[in-house]
């Protein structure tokens, strides 16, 4: 099996792998030196439906698969993953920006434990059944839906790809699936394990286009009866406004905002360590990073002091050096946006503590996309900087003196995704993690993920729940069963 990135990314269909049906590419750069490296294909309408038509004819049998027959399957592209970290770690490297050793840390080892979840997960699923005294029992059937489509964003490629496409298949639906056309190589690779692992032919299909191209395409397409989407909240509403009156289901991962609540007594090491990271991990290009950092005011001067002398030790540079904690951002397109919103807080009043501009790369790495750590302070809660989006290794500082106002300053926000709550009061803790408006709450710790548990957003930060039985929830069809005793 070879998993080397090719010059031409193929899409994968009925179980082939095969050129767009227009024969357009699009250029898939290395954002971390410039350089165009692969071709990726630019599919349309025709490749969609070519998928389709392939994942309805292999939907009959796959539907019937015995949940061990899944089982066996799904763990074997989990172990194939696993047998391949070097290489994909790479691939998603090269592709993303992102230190290689985040890759090979994180990212590649969460797609195989997505596939092992849920290949084990379904043979665990159970159902409910209602006893009505003498009178009847109910019982609930959960069947797959069907044909499924599932649209992933960049900025955790095969972790977030393997994260939707897991639950469907183990569901016994059948897959048309699209990944970011940023960030595509690591999804092309997992056509080729999948062949590898005998995943039968159509019952996964990867194509690889642009949102307007493809992927909208994908979401319009009459026969394709659920969309799991993450991405922006803007690519969010627009998938909506399409798939709602057509009565889709959906399940909608969309932005975040996200508060980290700081009061005075927080393990201070463990706060202050974890908050680097909660901050600029994947150059804060994720959507759980704490990007509003609220600081009880008695500590705030030691916080501000400390948090910028930490954030100016992290190493900008190339991420195939070890020491680097700071790869390249994904694309011209994102660095230009996020050096925009950079230039708005200075407009709105802000003060840069640190960073604030590009960092100029070196050797290889000279013409690539990396930006500075930034830390801005000065701004109000409600200005556009501690509003919208930024999605890159920019915080915001604020400072509060009650439990009451750092509540305020969190739930100001129009999303609602996560929040970090730092206090050694078991009390507090319980209290400020029921008024947040967040749908994950850490308290003491960030990312710390059980697949078991329900993931998503409150407000503008999405639609559903994924992972543990809400994943498997969203992609069935439940049946109630009513049997007159």
């Amino acid at each position: 099996m070879n998993l080397s990135a090719p010059a031409h990314i193929a899409n994968y269909i009925g179980g082939n792998l095969q050129a767009p049906i227009n024969g357009k590419y699009i250029d898939n750069i290395n954002p971390a030196t410039g350089e165009v490296y692969s071709q990726t294909p630019d599919s349309d309408l025709a490749d969609v439906e070519a998928a389709f038509l392939a994942a309805k004819s292999a939907y009959g049998a796959w539907s019937l698969t015995t949940t061990e027959e899944r089982f066996k399957i799904l763990n074997k592209i989990a172990e194939l993953i696993d047998d391949n970290l070097d290489a994909l770690a790479l691939a998603e490297t090269n592709d993303n920006g992102k230190p290689l050793w985040l890759s090979k840390k994180v990212d590649i080892p969460r797609a195989s434990s997505n596939f092992r979840f849920f290949a084990t997960g379904i043979m665990h699923f159970s159902t409910d059944s209602h006893h009505m005294e003498d009178k009847a029992i109910n019982y609930t059937l959960r069947q797959p839906i069907g044909v499924v489509g599932c649209i992933s964003p960049w900025n955790l490629p095969l972790y977030l790809f393997t994260w939707k496409i897991a639950p469907a298949l183990a569901a016994g639906n059948c897959v048309v699936a699209k990944p970011s056309e940023v960030t595509p190589m690591t999804a092309y690779l997992l056509s080729i394990i999948c062949q590898e692992a005998g995943l039968p032919a159509g019952v996964l299909n990867i194509i690889h286009g642009t949102g307007p191209g493809c992927g909208s395409a994908i979401v319009a397409h009459p026969q394709i009866k659920a969309i799991s989407f993450t991405g922006s909240t803007r690519a969010g509403r627009d998938i909506a406004a399409t798939a709602a009156p057509m009565f889709k289901k959906l399940s909608l991962e969309l932005g975040g905002k996200n508060p980290n609540i700081i009061f005075a007594d927080c393990n201070w090491s463990k706060m202050i360590a974890t908050t680097i990271q909660s901050s600029f991990s994947n150059q804060g290009q994720i959507c759980l990073c704490g990007s509003r950092i609220l600081v009880e005011e008695s500590i705030y001067d030691r916080f501000k002091e400390e948090f910028i002398a930490r954030a100016k030790k992290l190493t900008v540079g190339d991420p195939l050096d070890d020491n680097t904690r700071q790869g390249a951002v994904v694309s011209k397109l994102h660095f230009d946006k996020v050096l925009g919103c950079i230039e708005l807080a200075k407009e709105e009043g802000g003060t840069i503590l640190l960073g604030g501009g590009a960092v100029k790369g070196t050797g290889r790495c000279e013409d690539g996309l990396f930006i500075a750590p930034t830390i801005i302070e000065g701004l109000g809660a409600s200005c556009r900087t501690n509003m919208e989006e930024i999605f890159g290794p920019v915080v915001t500082l604020q400072s509060f003196k009650t439990e009451e106002e750092a509540l305020q300053l969190a739930n100001t926000s129009d999303y609602g995704l996560s929040a970090t709550i730092w206090t050694q009061d078991v009390s507090r803790a319980n209290r400020v993690a029921a008024k947040v408006h967040s749908g994950i709450i850490w308290v003491n710790c960030w990312l710390l993920r059980d697949l078991r548990t329900p993931f998503g957003g409150f407000k503008n930060s999405g639609v559903g729940r994924e992972g543990g039985w809400e994943a498997l929830r969203f992609f069935t069809e439940p049946k109630n069963v009513c049997i007159e005793l």
